[in-house]
């Protein structure tokens, strides 16, 4: 498909990608067309490394009025799963994300890939190999020394081809053969000394079942994908960078055998994302939940991308994210403030307010009837005031923070305290004459005498200069609820890897990391208002940060709360 929109001008977030499209479409390689793709391989759930490459992929399709690809690369049946399917296809789509169209697996192509392995064969350019695992590790060389030629390497061409078929037809065991291109074994790049490009697997496959038990390897089966699909920015992280040489060995031999058009897709690697006290390895991220140290995939601590919605992060964060940090062609550290602040930044924008008393301590009006109820106006958001007002029901008694009350106050203490005066937000000023406690000392309530005349928005309130501004919650009004409040998941920033001042060569058990207080489970209460919050509803807490109503754990009328993030980055004072 030829894009009719011109190429897209140099921007503030121009990237090292943009400049090869920019270029490529200056001189008319692809007739201004750009084609991208997201390839993942369906064995597992997607992190917050898999958004920084979506954003990237689609972004790059939506900024050149291109289309980018959503492939699943599943030639590996061992691993893979239709549950993985499913959720990657709901990340991309929660992400915001469209490939109209253009959804493909790898498995589609298996007759075609096999096709052009049967064309290597008989140019001469792959061989069935014999040796096992164990020998051809051996005889792969190292670094610093070339590999050794198999001992199959000369086989006839006729001979491979027969011996191809057979292992397609399944008459041999796993590991007896594999297919390997024919390079150079002593290529100072290791990945040219002959890679493996097809072995048996005598296992079904979740979509094409017992039909095949010969399987392309990734490396093979990639470039095969992108030229099918004519894809013409294959875009990569920077592991797959000494592959490149490989992908283009590939595509030019195919090419050569007449089975794909010039030009050819071109692989570009950027930085993966190394996200700090954090871990995206799928191994590591496998562990952590089969050892129960968090939840479950979806666990609001987990940098899956179902646990960032299920925690209340957005899209529009992760989006900001990906913009703001950039792409870039080396390694390096992003901070996890970054990420928090994008999902602040959006969550300013949108969350209305609420208010919630996380610790709470009732506070009596002594000179306030005893069975009167009032109602206060307060804004849903004080940047919009076109999303209006709401009723807060005020009573005799109030749930206050524990924490907004001393006895014996410390110095700039400008809250609750004998003889101090405070407003209860969007209420009433009042003056504290006093506090009872129980009889291991403990407070448990506070008394104050309320100002008829002081109440927020009404005339003559202005009067009243206070410094401390509390917020509140009606005793008999609150809902009681659940709410979950979610920190960093390890203490350091770089778990599992050695510390200052530690041993040279030493690392750590990135277990022994993990943040033991990266949840705290507790019962608060809350306005009214929140009881009728609908799952994945999100709002700022006043003062306290911004939450979300669980996804799965909220029932109607009953509303779970998790914190997305606090109100400023903490960490460095807690963590």
């Amino acid at each position: 498909m030829t894009s009719s929109v011109p190429p897209a001008a140099a921007s503030p977030g121009s990237n090292f990608i943009r400049n090869i499209i920019d270029e490529d479409n200056r001189s008319g390689k692809w007739d201004g067309r750009v084609a991208t793709r997201f390839p993942p391989e369906p064995n597992g759930y997607l992190h917050y490394g898999h958004a920084k490459s979506i954003c990237l992929n689609f972004g790059l399709a939506e900024t050149y009025g291109g289309i980018c690809h959503l492939r699943f690369d599943d030639t590996n049946p061992e691993k893979e799963e239709q549950e993985y399917v499913d959720g990657i296809i709901g990340a991309v789509k929660w992400l915001g994300f469209d490939w109209q169209q253009h959804l493909y697996f790898a498995s589609d192509y298996f007759d075609i890939m096999y096709a052009c392995a049967e064309s290597l064969i008989k140019a001469g350019r792959a061989y069935i190999d014999s040796q096992s695992s164990e020998e051809m590790r051996r005889h792969r060389g190292t670094l610093t020394e070339p590999g050794t030629d198999s001992p199959w390497r000369t086989r006839p061409i006729e001979e491979n081809l027969d011996l191809f078929r057979r292992m397609k037809a399944g008459k041999f065991a796993d590991g007896t053969h594999v297919l390997r291109a024919k390079i150079d074994m002593a290529s100072p790049n290791i990945n040219m000394r002959d890679p493996a490009i097809y072995r048996i697997r005598h296992v079904s496959h979740h979509r094409t079942g017992s039909k095949w038990c010969l399987y392309p390897m990734y490396t093979f089966a990639h470039p095969i994908e992108d030229a099918i699909e004519n894809v013409t920015h294959s875009i990569c992280t920077l592991e797959f960078e000494d592959q490149r040489p490989f992908y283009d060995w590939v595509l030019d031999a195919l090419a050569d055998a007449g089975h794909f058009p010039r030009p050819l897709p071109r692989q570009i690697e950027f930085a993966r994302l190394n996200l700090t006290y954090t871990v995206l390895s799928k191994r590591k991220l496998i562990e952590l939940v089969d050892e129960k140290h968090v939840t479950g995939w979806d666990d609001p601590r987990l940098p899956t991308l179902s646990g960032a919605r299920r925690r209340g992060f957005t899209p529009e964060g992760f989006r900001c994210f990906a913009e703001r940090i950039g792409v870039a062609k080396s390694d390096s550290w992003i901070d996890m403030s970054v990420l928090e602040e994008c999902m602040r930044e959006h969550l300013n924008e949108i969350a209305p307010r609420r208010i919630a008393v996380l610790d709470p301590l009732k506070l009596v009006l002594i000179n306030y009837p005893g069975d009167a109820t009032e109602y206060c106006q307060a804004p849903n958001h004080p940047l919009k005031p076109d999303l209006g007002r709401r009723d807060m029901p005020f009573a005799r008694e109030l749930w206050i923070e524990r924490e907004d009350f001393m006895e014996t106050p410390a110095k700039g203490f400008h809250r609750l305290a004998p003889g101090n005066t405070v407003r209860l937000r969007y209420g009433y000023v009042v003056k504290c004459t006093g506090c009872e406690k129980d009889a291991n000392g403990r407070i448990t309530t506070v008394f104050a005498e309320y100002f008829p005349d002081s109440k927020s928005g009404t005339p003559g309130a202005d009067q009243y200069k206070v410094k401390g501004n509390l917020h509140w919650v009606s005793v008999a009004h609150a809902y009681n609820a659940e709410v979950r409040l979610y920190d960093r998941l390890f203490v350091c920033p770089h778990p599992g890897q050695r510390r200052e001042g530690g041993l040279e060569g030493m690392e750590r058990n990135f277990l022994d990391d993990i943040n033991t207080d990266s949840i705290r489970v507790i019962k608060a209460l809350l306005e009214p208002a929140l009881r009728a919050a609908k799952p994945e509803e999100r709002f700022q807490f006043e003062r306290h940060g911004y939450f979300v109503a669980d996804r799965h754990d909220s029932v109607e009328g009953a509303p779970v709360f998790n914190r997305t993030v606090a109100l400023k980055d903490s960490w460095m004072k807690t963590g």
